[in-house]
């Protein structure tokens, strides 16, 4: 398995976070489209939040980060939110 994280900060990443989560049936559909999705997590923070995304291979992470970019430029262009610092990298343990 392969895991992505995008971790978003500064102006706009707090009013993202909330338009993904009254908006999280639509990013559930696109996420759970991309191929070999094993999980998803949405995670607000304190003027921001962080997804990681779980798929079975680099592929498959390298489609969410893409379905991610896509979704924000469609729907959240006008909240000026800087693109995510990405982090990837093989999964070692996974519990669930």
């Amino acid at each position: 398995m392969y895991a992505v994280v995008r971790n978003y900060s500064g102006s706009g990443a707090g009013e993202l976070f909330d338009l993904l989560e009254q908006r999280k049936s639509e990013v559930e559909e696109i996420i759970r489209s991309v191929k070999g999705f094993v999980g998803y997590v949405l995670i607000k923070t304190q003027g921001g939040g962080v997804t990681v995304t779980i798929c079975n291979d680099k592929e498959g992470t390298d489609e969410s980060l893409k379905v991610a970019r896509e979704w924000i430029q469609e729907n959240a262009s006008d909240l000026g939110t800087s693109p995510p610092s990405v982090s990837e990298g093989s999964v070692v343990l996974h519990l669930k």
